[in-house]
This record gives structure tokens, sequence and C-alpha cells, in this order.
């Protein structure tokens, strides 16, 4: 079974952070707005 799945929500708020716990990532998660802007895939 395969399921794609996105995370949106405002500039900001920890969705890189939440990006990299989940699939155990290291993309950038900076203290700033738009710090993040290319999409990123993982695999959980």
């Amino acid at each position: 079974m395969s399921l794609s799945i996105g995370i949106v929500g405002l500039p900001n708020v920890g969705k890189s952070t939440l990006f990299n716990a989940l699939t155990n990532n290291d993309i950038l998660a900076a203290n700033y707005p738009f710090a993040t802007i290319e999409p990123n895939t993982g695999i959980v």
C-alpha cells in the first residue's frame, strides 16, 4: 500500500522539524520564514 502525504502550514511553525523527525533526514530547519522553499521527499 502506497500513501502520499504533504506537510502544509504557515511559515516558521516547524514543518521542516517535523519532517526531519518523521523521516530521520537532515534538511535545513532555520529560525526565519521561507528557509525551506524546495519540496523534500522522505520515506517513513
